[in-house]
């Protein structure tokens, strides 16, 4: 499957995963879909075959609550069996190992749960210099939100990896300009990001977080430095009537709006 087809299909099985749990952080899952579908598609060194070897390249989702998209690229690649994405949240009286926060309890291929925003890339971090003291190759990638960068520990883990020059770390900020409850820069002003992570001695690239093409170029190449990548994307990409629309953050697709958006993605159902 291309990297395209694999979006595609995981932005069809959150909007599935939501709809039948009535689960939020639908549009937040479906923002970030390309850049998961391009580690899990090629750049990342992991594997159901090796989801615990000491080599295997790392993944953390620091923004914690768009886990279904995570859940939703393990069940495609293999890790899950598919059919369990219907247990997602594990409402209807179900019993479910993938909770509204992504979680690591008996989920291959989630090396950390995650909720607390500002926590996820800090425990990346760790795995990054665990890499280095440890002779290791592997590569350690985390995916922030930029509302999540208004947390205090983000910028305190970018100053330590500049300074142990983590060059295994790569951090990925889903800029998709929306939080909670209003714009980025209507709660916290992040201004020009870019620059800020470059002042805090990273590597900085700025990216259409919607081009795997791209995204797959920048992601596989080797740096002398951490790497931050600005992936700018939409919140609710792929749903013509949840792109950019706060609402999407905490509703459910249910009825007319469930069947637009499954008409919109295609894909095959769960």
């Amino acid at each position: 499957m291309t990297n395209e087809g694999l979006a595609r299909q995981i932005r069809r099985d959150v909007v599935e995963m939501t709809h039948i749990a009535h689960a939020s952080h639908v549009a937040s899952a479906l923002s970030i879909a390309d850049i998961v579908a391009v580690l899990y598609n090629g750049v990342m060194n992991i594997s159901p075959q090796n989801a615990d070897d000491p080599n295997r390249d790392r993944f953390v989702l620091s923004k914690g609550h768009a886990g279904a998209a995570v859940y939703a690229a393990l069940a495609e690649k293999g890790f899950i069996p598919r059919e369990e994405l219907r247990t997602y949240y594990g409402m209807n009286g179900t019993e479910s190992r993938l909770s509204g926060h992504i979680s690591h309890k008996g989920v291959p291929g989630v090396e950390i749960s995650t909720g607390s925003l500002g926590q996820g890339v800090c425990v990346a971090c760790g795995f990054a210099l665990a890499g280095k003291k440890d002779g290791r190759d592997y590569r350690v990638f985390a995916v922030v939100g930029d509302g999540e960068c208004d947390e205090g520990s983000v910028w305190e883990m970018a100053l330590f990896a500049a300074h142990t020059k983590l060059n295994n770390y790569t951090v990925i900020v889903d800029r998709n300009n929306l939080q909670s409850l209003k714009s980025t820069e209507d709660t916290i002003a992040l201004g020009d990001l870019s620059a800020k992570w470059k002042a805090f001695g990273w590597d900085v690239v700025d990216i259409d977080g919607h081009n795997c093409g791209d995204l797959k170029s920048v992601l596989s190449g080797k740096r002398d430095k951490p790497l931050c990548v600005i992936a700018h994307t939409v919140k609710g990409k792929g749903v013509s009537f949840m792109e950019n629309d706060i609402v999407w953050h905490y509703r459910d697709p249910q009825n007319e709006q469930y069947e637009q958006a499954i008409a919109e993605l295609g894909g095959d159902p769960l």
